[in-house]
């Protein structure tokens, strides 16, 4: 489970002048070397571009030389084994993608024609979209990439390196209803109507829903994540079948590169149960076998000494509209000591947080088990998780895991830090109620945004229980349960920061730090998000309806006993909070009733509950967002470069050093990639 970045401009942004330093494949390109630790250089770019509607961002990995040669071989074998599968997230996102992808990077490395003018210029455009998201759709609205080229041109340009695509892959690019979105969440047949490749292309819902079905019914208390990590198709005979992702299987080319760095990871493990998880995992992707996904799962959560750790596989299922299907994703973490120390005491107290919630006793855990959270340091993100990235992840997924074993919750600090240094104040005076407000937001928002991340992760995510009989969220609530899952820890981080708990336990020490999250929430969730859709559609995004739902639920009940009002001045909309105790109580009702859906299986009043508040957009608001948010030149996404990770040989060809290096060029590390990490054809 992922917690993403929605507040961002609040830290001005700084910039330099690069170094010239050489990658570990000897290509010349643009970065700052360093083995320092803490120093943060200060004119160190962390914007580097902007496109369409994004932005590139850069991270550091402060703590890198501290780490010892066998840590930093070990960081280096994670972030190698999580780059290998690469290729696989871009064929789960749509199943023309990587041959698409793969003839854009042939004309952007070796093109010697014109590179410039209107055609070239919507060209790269058009190839940056893909790098960003993965595939021709995009990331966060699903709706696909209609290119500000002509077919024609793109012929030319393919041509003139001999490169081709057929037919059908290039109506997928130009016929702007051909698998136009890539997860559809509408009326009618979800999964024909999703362009996302979990399913082949005649693949009908009620086959997919009458297959699992069935194979529940044959082994009703199985608690295996069926699905997880293969493709449903049609065999010879017409009959469903899943194609697993493993050796032999599916992706088995990728996999067999995965599994190589992960030997190796697993030779300099810290400590003998980080060595055994991770053998555990190589013999889930060799295998593909669901048990041993749940024993590797199980063994990772008990893993929590050492300074580094891990996500790594077929983990979200955001991108499946029947929530079944895991999407690949890697994210390497060095532990931050002083920020985790100092957040540790939340996950201490998890059990009094569950036991004071204003849920139904019935659907509160008797006991919290192994919440364990840290704020860390990426070093390395691929698949899912790059370059649109979470600031925050709680894994295992799997509900009953979570409750006899327990969990791990990351913040990743330098991605939240990076992300503040990138940006500006500029949507926070012009949607911002008052000069009091922005004050407030200016003073508190980073400690607000770093306590809502902690309280959602550790406490919400692990909170809760589902009744005795009632079948899992993706069973019971179906296409809605990601978006609820996600507004349950959101309501209750909103629920618990203002309470004077946190005050005890010594992390917040004003009324300030509540009064700016809850400030912050209304007007993202009600305004500011919105820029990320185009006028007329619906939201469809888990996270977006997740906290339009809230916000709206809130705001309608809000304005009726006095704790929230809409001020309109000079033609421009505001939120004003009149009472932020009445709020949150009000945080609490929905929290009570979010939980209630979730513990019972209620699908129709989640239904209910997401379209009435968090699925339909107003209009005219919408369309005065993006008119005050035009003129401001922020962009509503952010990604990043990556790191880079350079190996030291010496005589003897040995690793005797890994240095980090921070490449400045978002275009040439998507060709280095395309060189060194495609496995798929």
């Amino acid at each position: 489970m992922k917690f993403f970045l929605f507040t961002l401009p609040l830290i001005a942004l700084l910039s330099c002048q690069p170094k010239t330093a050489a990658d570990d494949t000897g290509t010349t390109t643009e970065a700052i070397v360093t083995t320092e630790i803490e120093t943060e250089p200060a004119d160190f770019v962390w914007q580097t571009e902007k496109f369409a509607d994004k932005q590139i961002v850069r991270y550091r990995v402060p703590g890198f030389g501290k780490l010892s040669l066998q840590q930093k071989k070990l960081v280096y074998y994670l972030t190698q084994a999580g780059m290998s599968g690469r290729d696989i997230m871009y064929d789960q996102n749509y199943r023309h993608n990587l041959a698409i992808r793969h003839a854009i990077d042939k004309i952007v490395a070796d093109y010697k024609g014109e590179r410039s003018g209107d055609d070239w210029d919507a060209f790269m455009v058009y190839a940056k979209e893909i790098w960003f998201a993965n595939g021709i759709h995009h990331h966060y609205s699903n709706d696909k990439f209609m290119p500000g080229f002509s077919a024609d041109y793109l012929s030319e340009l393919m041509l003139a390196v001999d490169a081709m695509l057929t037919e059908e892959q290039m109506a997928a690019i130009f016929d702007a209803k051909m698998d136009a979105k890539k997860v559809y969440l509408g009326d009618g047949d979800q999964v024909l109507q999703s362009a996302i490749n979990f399913y082949a292309p005649d693949v009908t819902q009620a086959e997919v829903e009458a297959y699992y079905a069935d194979l529940k019914a044959k082994n009703p208390d199985s608690r295996l994540s069926v699905g997880l990590n293969s493709r449903l198709a049609h065999n010879e005979s017409g009959q469903l079948y899943e194609q697993t992702y493993k050796i032999g299987g599916l992706y088995s080319n990728a996999i067999s590169e995965i599994i190589s760095w992960l030997e190796k990871a697993a030779s300099v493990a810290e400590n003998q149960k980080q060595g055994d998880a991770l053998r555990l995992l190589i013999e889930y992707y060799k295998t593909g076998d669901l048990q041993t996904w749940d024993d590797y799962n199980i063994a990772w959560v008990k893993a929590t000494e050492g300074d580094i750790d891990y996500i790594n596989s077929f983990i979200e299922v955001y991108n499946d509209p029947l929530g079944k299907r895991g999407s690949y994703e890697t994210i390497v973490e060095i532990n931050d000591f002083d920020a985790s120390a100092r957040m540790a005491v939340v996950a201490e107290n998890a059990q009094w947080f569950e036991d004071n919630s204003p849920v139904l006793p019935n659907h509160k855990k008797k006991s919290v088990a192994g919440v364990s959270y840290k704020v860390v340091t990426v070093a390395g993100e691929a698949g899912d998780s790059s370059p649109s990235t979470p600031i925050g992840v709680n894994l295992p997924n799997a509900n009953w895991i979570r409750k006899e074993h327990g969990s791990k919750s990351v913040s990743l600090g330098n991605i939240t830090h990076a992300y503040a240094k990138a940006d500006g104040p500029g949507l926070l005076t012009e949607f911002a109620n008052d000069a009091e407000e922005i004050e407030n937001s200016e003073k508190y928002a980073q400690l607000a945004g770093k306590m809502m991340t902690a309280l959602h992760e550790v406490l919400g995510h692990a909170s809760g229980q589902i009744e005795a009989g009632i079948g899992t969220p993706s069973e019971t609530l179906k296409s809605y349960s990601s978006a609820l899952e996600e507004g349950r820890a959101d309501l209750f981080a909103l629920y618990y920061i203002p309470d004077n708990k946190l005050k005890e336990l010594g992390l917040i020490d004003s009324d300030g730090v509540a009064q700016a999250a809850y400030d912050s929430y209304l007007r993202n969730g009600l305004m500011l998000q919105l820029r990320r859709i185009n006028v007329g559609d619906d939201i469809e995004e888990a996270h977006m309806r997740n906290r339009q739902m809230i916000a709206g639920w809130v705001f309608e009940k809000g304005q009726k006993n006095g704790a929230v009002e809409k001020i309109v001045r000079d033609g421009k909309t505001y939120i004003n909070i009149l009472d932020y105790d009445k709020m949150r109580v009000l945080f609490g009702e929905l929290l009570r009733e979010v939980q209630r859906i979730k513990s019972q299986g209620d699908y129709d009043a989640c239904k209910e509950l997401f379209e009435n508040y968090g699925v339909k957009v107003d209009a005219d608001i919408h369309t005065e967002v993006l008119a005050r948010s035009e003129k401001l030149n922020i962009p509503p996404y952010g990604g990043f470069i990556n790191a880079e990770l350079v190996p030291v040989m010496d005589e003897a060809g040995e690793i005797s050093d890994i240095k980090v290096t921070y490449p400045e060029d978002f275009t040439q590390q998507m060709l280095s990639y395309a060189k060194r990490y495609s496995f798929l054809k």
